[in-house]
């Protein structure tokens, strides 16, 4: 099967085939990844991902020479560490997780709809990929953000960056947006049932850590849902593996600057629970659709590394779901009722 977030043939022309069979389009959206793991890469990408006002709302006057003038030139160096250190022989994980994604939902839901991958960031660009459906005969799009908690610093500026490429058409097609699925029952049971799975396999720890990136906890008294959807989820999950308040713990992670952040940190959790004797903890990222740099890099190797400096014997990081057949079936079921109502998709 063609790989469905390349598309083929020149900008501008129509192939018959294609408009034949291209009516109803899912774009997964995911946050992006620079194209290696180096420095020069990382510059552009990061300029981007820090200039969008949905992730950054300072003043731009206060901003742009934080930005321009410090953290460009000394943040993408040592990015570009961090990536090296969980860069494979296929690339960016995310990239290529989330491609494996695509075109796993692509089989479930079959010819009916033409599912598509777009990055926030980076390539293949939003705006872009809209165009190539619409070129391709699209009259309908589902927008999927790849983010189940929604937060308008990941979810909204996918909102805003579909928005802007509308505006770019002339006849722009229908439109419907996933807002979240964060606690949706099939994704809970998807993420349940992956963890039950690891379980079985290598034995359960002395306690569970659901880890979800963090973001200031200023966003969250504007009006931001995110942390209340994070611990809906960490309890739903709680109450699907019977585990009691004690067994399970919740963190945010990835905090940067000095503004502050949403807590519990991930970092001090983990030293805090090394110091209270756990020996072995699970943690699981069930903010992030596919495995990338916070689960592999920060998670996985990071945490890990201060777990074991503070006493713990071992952090044992446990997979996101990825194209696992739970989270495909789990995805294929939300986009269905979504489609509901649209030619072909009745209920």
């Amino acid at each position: 099967m063609p790989n469905p977030s390349h598309y083929t043939g020149p900008a501008g022309h129509h192939d018959p085939a294609a408009m034949a069979s291209v009516q109803t389009g899912v774009l997964l959206v995911n946050l992006g990844t620079p194209a290696a793991p180096t420095a020069k890469a990382l510059r552009p990408w990061l300029a981007e991902f820090l200039s969008d006002r949905r992730v950054i709302d300072y003043p731009r006057w206060l901003w742009w020479p934080i930005l321009h003038g410090v953290i460009l030139r000394v943040r993408p160096r040592r990015s570009a560490h961090a990536y090296a250190r969980i860069w494979d022989e296929q690339g960016s994980p995310l990239r290529w997780r989330s491609e494996a994604l695509a075109n796993a939902l692509q089989a479930e839901l079959g010819p009916e709809v033409r599912v598509a991958l777009a990055m926030r960031y980076g390539a293949p660009a939003v705006a872009e990929v809209i165009a190539q459906l619409q070129r391709d005969g699209m009259r309908r799009l589902l927008v999927l953000p790849l983010y189940p908690q929604y937060s308008a610093t990941s979810t909204g500026s996918v909102i805003d960056a579909v928005a802007d490429a509308m505006k770019a058409l002339r006849w722009p097609p229908e439109l419907r947006i996933v807002n979240d699925y964060h606690g949706e029952p099939d994704h809970i049971d998807a993420l349940a049932t992956s963890i039950e799975n690891w379980w079985d396999k290598h034995g359960r720890g002395d306690k569970l850590l659901l880890s979800f990136h963090g973001i200031p906890e200023r966003y969250v008294r504007l009006g931001d849902p995110y942390a209340d959807q994070c611990r809906a989820t960490a309890r739903l999950l709680r109450e699907r593996l019977r585990l009691d308040e004690s067994q399970l713990v919740l963190s945010f992670q990835s905090r940067v600057g000095r503004e502050r952040w949403l807590e519990p940190y991930t970092d001090a959790t983990v030293r805090r629970l090394a110091g209270e004797g756990v020996k072995r903890l699970d943690v699981a990222c069930p903010g992030f659709a596919v495995d990338c740099l916070e689960t592999l890099e920060e998670i996985a190797l990071q945490n890990r590394e201060f777990f074991v400096a503070a006493g713990g014997e071992d952090l044992r990081y446990i997979p996101a779901l990825n194209d696992s057949p739970e989270q495909v079936r789990s995805l294929a079921a939300l986009v269905r009722r979504q489609l509901s109502g649209w030619p072909g998709f009745d209920t």
